[in-house]
């Protein structure tokens, strides 16, 4: 998000006289859950955090972002005119989302960067590929549901805000001299990529009918007991989108690809790298024929 809105005085007193971002969460985000869906703070995302937004979320110009309350519309206007994206600018301020408009006339990508009066809340996101957002913590935390069931690869990056106990996958620090909010003259940027949903029991295939996975997901995070007559393994595994690599050990390392009801492996390290091209399906049941 590039802008945020207005808030009353007693909030910018809190920002600014709590230095701990434990005690600012407690002075401010707990008593504005019950606001999340009215409005968020009118603050300005400096331009180079504005552009590490869009670096670390990689966009290019096959990406369509959308940007939760853009403000004067600065973060879509970059990504279409630096990265030849198209976007998304969604705004409740009137006034704001004609000031985006003409900047966005102004810069020549009218066309690729589009801005809507509109509640962020009720935004379809299903189209982006990139969603970029300066929220404050109970509203990332409002949206996270939403945002867990976009597609498997969906980039989300947010300014200094994070999603509470779904850590990203990636930070970075942006030095901000001139911060007017709390006392760190920094910015974070997180990313984080939307992970697949593989929770559950998974059956093999072909060669590996009589192998069974069953998969315990927490967010992209994955521990599960691959099993084939009666003997067990454990493993641990990282989700990167659609994409599942398990912890390197002794024997190796497997990849695999979550498509719609199968997880079919991609490569691996050491004996895995034979398995190549098999498949897992999603169980039907309890149980696997031969798992």
């Amino acid at each position: 998000m590039a802008e945020a809105r207005p808030r009353p005085p007693w909030y910018f007193w809190a920002m600014l006289f709590f230095p701990l971002r434990l005690l600012l969460r407690l002075a401010v985000a707990a008593p504005l859950c019950a606001l999340a869906t009215e409005e968020v703070p009118f603050i300005t995302s400096p331009d180079n955090v504005t552009l590490e937004m869009l670096r670390l979320a990689d966009v290019k110009a096959t990406d369509h972002v959308i940007d939760l309350g853009s403000g004067d519309g600065r973060i879509v206007i970059l990504a279409a005119r630096r990265f030849g994206a198209s976007g998304l600018g969604v705004e409740i301020d009137p006034q704001l989302v004609a000031l985006s408009q003409k900047n966005a006339r102004d810069s020549g990508v009218a066309e690729r960067a589009v801005f809507r009066e509109q509640d962020l809340f009720k935004t379809d996101l299903t189209k982006a590929s990139v969603i970029t957002m300066y929220l404050l913590p109970a509203v990332n935390l409002q949206l996270r549901p939403v945002l867990l069931d976009l597609k498997p690869g969906t980039r989300l990056v947010s300014h200094d805000w994070d999603m509470g106990d779904w850590k990203p996958d990636q930070t970075t620090v942006v030095p901000v001299p001139d911060k007017k909010v709390g006392l760190e003259k920094s910015s974070k940027v997180h990313l984080w990529v939307v992970p697949a949903k593989v929770d559950g029991l998974w059956c093999g295939t072909g060669p590996l009918k009589d192998f069974g996975l069953r998969l315990a997901q927490r967010y992209q995070e994955v521990e599960g007991t691959l099993t084939r007559k009666g003997r067990d393994r454990r493993m641990t595994a990282r989700m990167q989108g659609a994409t599942m690599r398990t912890t390197p050990h002794e024997r190796g390392a497997l990849v695999a690809d979550a498509v719609g009801s199968e997880l079919r492996i991609t490569g691996g390290e050491g004996p895995f790298m034979l398995l190549r091209g098999q498949v897992f399906q999603r169980a039907a049941g309890a149980s696997c024929g031969g798992g």
